[in-house]
């Protein structure tokens, strides 16, 4: 059985379309404020669910209409709600998000119910973990949470993969202690080089980082696509070139469609590829989870792209 477990957050997205990112200081008027189920956890968990597999997703969401709004989003989407934990007193995440014309975007996060996830919410993860099981982990939740989540996958025999993003600055000296615990690390550009502390080309960085503990690297560059190293060497994946208006969603399109691949045992190298293309028409779109591809938008896009590219 295919299986994605999701370990992360769950946000409300606040998104505002303006003709020029601010300058410190600076106000800018913007368009209407569109309110979007996000987060990167619960984003990772629908763009895997949207791609056909299997998905099971543990959170927090805080007593407010902006979880009622959170959890009526993932049973929209097919997400099961048993793992979803509602703390008491507590707001929902919001994350507030500004996109320019080109598609660049800043973001700020409240973290609210995501802060307190903590371990007793991870009570049904061991039963809902096996070796067919790709667990998905990212940095938007308390460290010792997603260490206890790294664990449980480790125990079990799934497959570790952790998003480190946000990256903590500075990086805590115990994050060497998490990536131990991983299988799949997935950085992009300035997460790679925070973490290596190196300034070499993008391969010899990925394989660099493999040092740190995890079995494979996957750095993702925007628009240059992505690079992968792992025990059989390093590869380059050239990006699926498109015209993007909104790149909020590009990595955690891109980390759905890696996990719904790997859960599906394709080979790192081709789930690379998916997820790079994932990604690249996740920027085609507005928003987060609103720009996530179905399995048949991708698999046309990936078809198109790939046709195209040989022709």
């Amino acid at each position: 059985m295919t299986r994605v477990v999701v370990v992360g957050s769950a946000n409300l997205d606040l998104g505002v379309a303006v003709p020029h990112l601010p300058a410190p200081g600076e106000t800018v008027l913007g368009d209407d404020v569109a309110a979007r189920p996000g987060g990167k956890g619960s984003n990772q968990a629908v763009a895997a669910r949207r791609l056909g597999v299997e998905t099971r997703f543990f959170a927090a969401i805080g007593d407010d209409r902006f979880g009622d709004d959170v959890r009526a989003a993932l049973a929209a989407e097919g997400v099961p709600l048993d793992h979803l934990t509602t703390v008491e007193g507590v707001a929902t995440g919001v994350a507030l998000i500004v996109v320019d014309p080109e598609g660049e975007n800043t973001i700020v996060v409240a973290p609210g119910a995501n802060a307190r996830l903590a371990d007793g919410a991870l009570a049904g993860l061991p039963a809902a973990l096996d070796q067919g099981t790709v667990l998905v982990l990212q940095l938007e939740i308390p460290p010792a949470t997603c260490l206890a989540a790294a664990r449980h996958g480790r125990a079990a025999g799934a497959r570790v993969l952790l998003n480190a993003a946000p990256l903590p600055d500075p990086v805590p000296a115990d994050m060497t202690v998490l990536l131990r615990e991983v299988d799949v690390l997935v950085v992009n550009e300035g997460e790679a080089l925070r973490l290596s502390g190196s300034t070499a080309d993008w391969p010899t960085l990925a394989a660099a980082l493999r040092g740190l503990g995890p079995d494979a690297v996957v750095i993702t560059l925007g628009a240059q696509g992505a690079v992968h190293a792992d025990a059989t060497g390093t590869a380059t994946h050239p990006a699926y070139p498109v015209d993007a208006v909104d790149t909020t969603g590009a990595g955690d399109s891109f980390v759905g469609a890696l996990a719904a691949a790997l859960a599906e045992g394709l080979p790192l190298a081709e789930a690379v590829r998916r997820g790079c293309a994932a990604g690249a028409l996740a920027t085609t779109r507005m928003g987060a989870q609103s720009a996530l591809p179905t399995r048949p938008e991708l698999d046309s896009f990936q078809n198109t792209h790939e046709e195209l590219s040989h022709a």
